[in-house]
């Protein structure tokens, strides 16, 4: 009887959610692509004709709707000025009330990139949340106030490439959701593609979950929750080329259906207890490019040939997500051909060419499908199960010089929100008589605090601390049945340490006074369950590792992003830190962190050599304060970079470096009176004594207040540090 509770409740707030008017998140209400709004424009002009108001902001994102707010992330600036960008804008009129702005740092990602992921907002609080190209996240209220804000580079090791994709934050109830391709540190060293939890209120770290396996590149699908026979599911795909199941509340991973070679970016649709996946990349059992499949969706562990109900091959729906019309799925496929399926056979129905090229995903509101292309068009049209009628097809901007639609649209209030790369558009009357809602709460933990079934899962909060010698932390232990569902937070639960130096006591942990680096675990246990919380532990500056008491081919148990990229080697009898060369070419480009992302005014030093092959010298670097200070091998360079991609933020002066030679590097970093801050650094053979003058200097008017230090390394062969030296500014 209480498993049918928790499923009609499931089912009326997700009703409730999807007839709100607010549109807060990429893919609207229920994640899905579906608005239940009536009366919606049926056709539009960009010159005028039923245009409420046009705003001359583009972008490559998805736009939210938020009560009697706009908001869009895009970027702002060029060159040394370009950072990335949330802009808040009146729906009403489209006024642009504030923005805000943040940096792009210690990225691969390059500048026309910037802006990939959609902000989330939170009905309950009125509060939004940004996840940038770089791994910021940041949270702020509706004035533009950040709240808080974390480096998932610096401290969970996100990797970030060239293409520049980035999944898109969602909330579930206190919990604000990403996830990407990290490497950690511990158990969570090895690359993969990880979920992420964070409390919505705070930025502390809730959970990490690791259900991916090894990952092929970086992705950006839409995640979706859905109840599945009373189980709450968040499905995704990922980087490692499958679609996984998770418990939002917990991570805990439940299903798992690998589908491709490649990394997915499209979104889960869910019929019932089917869940519909689709991919245009490279199939593991077959030559054709892209696939559809229907799965069982209340399958356990890896789904089997038995759980998967039909499949289309050679259907090449890589960017553009599906949506769901009763028994009818729509879905664009990357060469903008609209096509049906009947959703219990997978048999096409009909297919409609739009276009050439296609990223933006389809809205279903009103009877009718929203959605522009990256031809510069934008149609509005009429399914039904023989074909599509065209109502409204316009070129956005205009014929002569169309811009392209990247983004989904968004449905709130009567009007269609729409995004180009120039302009942000709102479709309908410019005054509507609908009043702005407030929305609904999110998801909240289905059967939170009614929950009486047996523990099966503590979670031990907050996790994935950095703290000093000597710090006090009061962790909770939170347990959940089966389900997913929230029990309580144990008082009496039986706490230990492992391999951390100190005392937990009734959930309050003493770090030891030892001025060491400690990596270790908080654990608790109840009924026979254990959860744990991840520790780092940092003493305070200065430091000095020789790597003399790391094992050959460990790395300091602290750093991060190490595993299968960094390990120490005995070379001539002395022990030194290796940039490693084999594995994937995510591998290649490296940087490691070495302490809290919060510090700020202190210098890194350290020796390095290169060694050379097939005539290819590679580069070495020290990081400070999200400034690197960069050898690099075959151009005989030395940059200063804060973000290597934007060449106007980097300074450089040629600088001649033999491999097989130990050099000494040091960066300084310093935040100035004025609010700027001073890179500089000097490089010198390390058997000769160090220069007096300083080779190399940038003054940032965009300036990096804080950051971790690290090392970076990229090359063929491999190259070495030791004796690494961080210290307060003298």
């Amino acid at each position: 009887m209480t498993k049918l509770i928790f499923i009609i409740l499931n089912i009326l707030l997700a009703f409730t959610l999807r007839a709100a008017n607010d549109w807060a998140v990429w893919r609207g209400p229920a994640r899905d692509g579906i608005s239940n709004e009536k009366n919606l424009p049926v056709k539009w002009s960009p010159a005028g004709d039923n245009l409420a108001w046009k705003a001359p902001y583009g972008g490559r994102s998805a736009p939210i709707v938020m009560g009697d707010r706009v908001y869009l992330q895009n970027s702002a600036g060029q060159g040394d000025t370009l950072q990335e960008r949330v802009m808040c804008f009146n729906a009403d009129t489209g006024k642009l009330l504030w923005e805000h702005r943040f940096n792009v740092y210690l990225s691969d990602v390059p500048p026309h990139r910037v802006g990939w992921a959609s902000p989330v907002g939170d009905p309950t609080t009125g509060n939004i949340y940004v996840f940038g190209v770089g791994g910021t996240l940041i949270s702020l209220n509706r004035e533009g106030k950040v709240l808080w804000e974390r480096s998932l580079g610096e401290d969970f090791g996100l990797l970030t490439t060239h293409g520049g994709r980035t999944v898109s934050p969602i909330i579930d109830g206190d919990l604000v959701i990403v996830s990407a391709v990290t490497f950690m540190w511990g158990t969570h060293g090895r690359g993969g593609h990880r979920f992420m939890a964070f409390d919505k209120k705070t930025g502390e770290t809730i959970w990490v979950s690791p259900p991916a396996q090894r990952p092929y590149d970086t992705t950006y699908p839409p995640p979706i929750i859905a109840n599945i026979n009373g189980m709450r599911l968040l499905m995704q795909g990922a980087s490692d080329g499958m679609v996984h199941a998770i418990k939002p509340q917990t991570g805990e991973p439940v299903w798992r259906y690998e589908i491709s070679k490649r990394g997915l970016n499209t979104g889960v649709v869910v019929k019932g207890t089917t869940a519909i996946l689709t991919h245009s990349e490279e199939n593991l059992d077959s030559s054709e490019m892209g696939r559809m499949v229907a799965v069982d969706a209340s399958a356990k562990g890896e789904i089997k040939p038995e759980n998967v109900k039909w499949t289309i091959k050679g259907w090449q729906g890589g960017f553009s997500s599906p949506v769901i019309d009763g028994d009818r799925l729509y879905q664009i496929d990357n060469g903008a051909n609209i096509a049906a399926f009947d959703i219990n056979t997978g048999k096409q129905l009909w297919i409609k060419n739009l276009g050439t090229i296609q990223k933006a995903s389809p809205v279903f509101a009103d009877g009718k499908l929203y959605v522009g292309t990256e031809n510069g068009k934008f149609f509005i049209l009429k399914p039904s199960a023989t074909g599509c009628e065209i109502l409204d097809e316009d070129f956005v901007g205009s014929e002569a010089k169309p811009e392209p639609v990247i983004a989904s649209a968004a449905v709130s209030n009567g009007r269609v929100f729409v995004v180009s790369d120039a302009g942000l558009y709102a479709i309908g009357k410019k005054s509507t008589t609908s009043s702005h809602s407030a929305g609904s709460a999110s998801p909240s933990a289905v059967g939170s605090n009614v929950s009486s079934n047996p523990v099966t899962h503590v979670q031990v909060v907050p996790t994935e601390l950095i703290l000093k010698p000597g710090a006090k932390v009061n962790f909770r232990a939170r347990l959940f049945d089966a389900q997913g569902n929230f029990i309580r937070e144990e008082p009496a639960a039986t706490w230990s340490l492992d391999q951390l130096k100190g005392t937990v006591t009734n959930g309050q942990l003493t770090v030891a006074g030892d001025a060491v680096n400690q990596a270790g675990w908080v654990k608790a246990t109840v009924d026979g369950v254990t959860g744990s919380a991840n520790v780092r532990v940092f003493p305070p500056l200065p430091w000095n590792e020789t790597f003399d008491s790391v094992a050959v081919n460990g790395a300091p148990a602290s750093w991060v992003s190490m595993t299968l990229k960094f390990g120490v080697r005995d070379l001539n009898g002395n022990k030194v830190l290796a940039k490693l060369t084999e594995g994937s070419s995510l591998l290649s480009r490296s940087r490691a962190y070495i302490g809290p992302s919060d510090w700020s005014n202190y210098t890194v030093e350290s020796d390095v050599m290169a060694t050379t092959k097939r005539r290819q010298q590679g580069d070495a670097g020290v990081i400070a304060q999200r400034y690197v200070l960069t050898l690099y091998g075959n151009s005989q360079m030395l940059h200063i970079e804060p973000w290597q991609p934007e060449v106007k933020r980097t300074k450089s002066v040629p600088y001649a470096w033999k491999p097989d030679t130990w050099y000494r590097m040091k960066l300084q970093v310093e935040n100035l009176p004025d609010g700027k801050t001073r890179a500089r650094g000097k490089v010198w053979p390390a058997n000769e004594a160090e220069p007096a003058d300083w080779m190399i200097e940038m003054i940032d008017s965009i300036p990096n207040r804080q950051g971790a230090p690290g090392i970076f390394g990229n090359g063929l062969a491999e190259l070495y540090f030791d004796n690494v030296k961080v210290y307060a500014n003298k």
